[in-house]
């Protein structure tokens, strides 16, 4: 069965332009602490965790060269949202923070972020 397909930075990544450093993204950490606070619902979707440098071959591989900033949450084939904010490859993605939470709800069950 074809599953929506959540890309996440893995924590704690250097940055060459910041030696001696190391980083989190803080919207891929989000998305990860509403995935950790309700598991049974994140098994609904397949999540992948991407190293930091690029080229990132596997999300390359899913949306095309042009679309590897993260969190992007690429939608399952023939399922289409308003929140997507492109397409690749026939596939519609999601590469907006507050996009991805929205989805998570519509289509997983996770409850919205509290206004």
């Amino acid at each position: 069965m074809d599953r929506d397909r959540l890309f996440l930075l893995t924590p704690g990544f250097e940055d060459p332009d910041y030696p001696g450093r190391r980083f989190y993204c803080w919207h891929c950490a989000l998305i990860e602490g509403v995935l950790a606070s309700f598991p049974a619902l994140a098994t609904r979707l397949a999540v992948e965790r991407v190293a930091w440098p690029r080229p990132r071959r596997d999300v390359i591989a899913a949306v095309g060269d042009e679309n590897q900033s993260l969190p992007l949450l690429v939608l399952a084939e023939g399922v289409r949202s308003r929140h997507e904010t492109g397409a690749s490859r026939g596939r519609g993605f999601v590469a907006d923070k507050d996009g991805i939470l929205a989805v998570l709800a519509e289509r997983h069950g996770f409850p919205d972020p509290h206004p």
